[in-house]
């Protein structure tokens, strides 16, 4: 028997394997949410997607947070027929009819609430150890910012006003556990975060829970938006997702995406500026946009404004007839050559 058998033969943990061999460093398989920004934001990749581990979605209050965890969650639904939703609960902000606006089966989705992060980690760390790997389950933590400990319950029962020194440490506790299970069997986990500025004389937005949150995480997203006006009306925002942390995207990108009243996120944003950036399209005029032959410089088609370019037959050929997806990756994701590009994506 050789050295390597006799240690596999001697271990006691079910995964040991020839590293070689190791499921936890083979290729790892995306969900395609959809949207192909989100897909950059998550993979630094048009067509990646989600992947199993934890992801963080932090922000100010109305920033599309829980939406972006429910566009998700929904892809993961329609990629695995028979996955479900564990939803951890704890804001009660998202009725059903918020799930079902994005195309999830309610009927699929656990619902679960919280009132104290030792009552979810007791309660997650006992749902993950009776899963197997190969149960489809995606987790949201909605939100992770709202959580008391125990502790801070306790003494406002007792009309104690003391500060709560615990729950920072329940937070990392709490990721620290769970971060294992994730990956050996391969489940996504969405925490929505809260941010709170820095101080000091140039604040920057900080993720609220102490830094276990950040040390767990394999992505951190801090959401900023500015509004999209039509004429003096707000008709939507504009997103900036920041990646603070990612595997696979080059932290600190920024990745536009729009949100509509009435369409809610749209699919196409945030490709036009990319585009323009690496001159797969031009603006011949102000306002008006044109796609170019990057070998030929021949432009293509007519002018459109900038909503007629909101569609499928637009970028299509973009992205079959061009190297535009092997752009992206240069300028987004790890491990790959960089962009000598910048895009104008300031963030109120």
């Amino acid at each position: 028997m050789s050295i390597m058998n006799k240690l596999k033969k001697n271990s006691k943990i079910a995964y040991t394997e020839t590293l070689s061999r190791s499921k936890f460093f083979a290729e790892k398989k995306f969900i395609n949410t959809g949207v192909p920004m989100v897909n950059v934001a998550l993979s630094g990749d048009i067509d990646g997607g989600l992947v199993s581990g934890l992801t963080v979605l932090a922000g100010p209050s109305k920033h599309f947070k829980t939406s972006f965890a429910l566009l998700m969650a929904a892809a993961y639904q329609k990629n695995k027929p028979e996955s479900v939703v564990l939803f951890y609960d704890s804001e009660f902000g998202s009725p059903q009819a918020y799930f079902e606006t994005f195309g999830i089966d309610t009927d699929r989705v656990l619902h679960t609430p919280v009132a104290n992060v030792e009552e979810l980690k007791f309660d997650l760390i006992s749902q993950l150890e009776n899963l197997e790997a190969t149960d489809d389950v995606i987790i949201i933590i909605d939100s992770i910012g709202n959580l008391a400990s125990k502790k801070e319950l306790e003494d406002a029962l007792n009309e104690k006003a003391v500060a709560d020194m615990t729950r920072a440490k329940a937070l990392k506790g709490l990721f620290r556990m769970v971060t294992p299970y994730l990956t050996m069997k391969n489940i996504p986990l969405l925490a929505i975060n809260h941010t709170y500025k820095e101080i000091g004389l140039f604040p920057k937005d900080i993720v609220s829970g102490g830094t276990g949150i950040m040390y767990s995480a394999d992505n951190v997203w801090i959401i900023g938006r500015r509004q999209n006006k039509t004429g003096t009306e707000v008709t939507g925002y504009d997103f900036i997702i920041n990646v603070e942390k990612s595997r696979y995207v080059r932290e600190k990108s920024k990745v536009p995406i729009s949100v509509s009243w009435d369409g809610g996120v749209e699919r196409w944003s945030g490709l036009l500026d990319i585009a323009i950036a690496g001159g797969y399209v031009i603006k011949p005029s102000n306002g008006w946009y044109q796609r170019v032959d990057k070998n030929t410089g021949e432009l293509l088609d007519g002018k459109l404004r900038e909503k007629d370019t909101l569609n499928e037959s637009f970028w299509n050929p973009i992205f079959e007839d061009t190297d535009f997806k092997d752009f992206v990756r240069k300028l987004y994701k790890i491990g790959n050559e960089i962009a000598a590009v910048e895009l104008d994506l300031e963030n109120e």
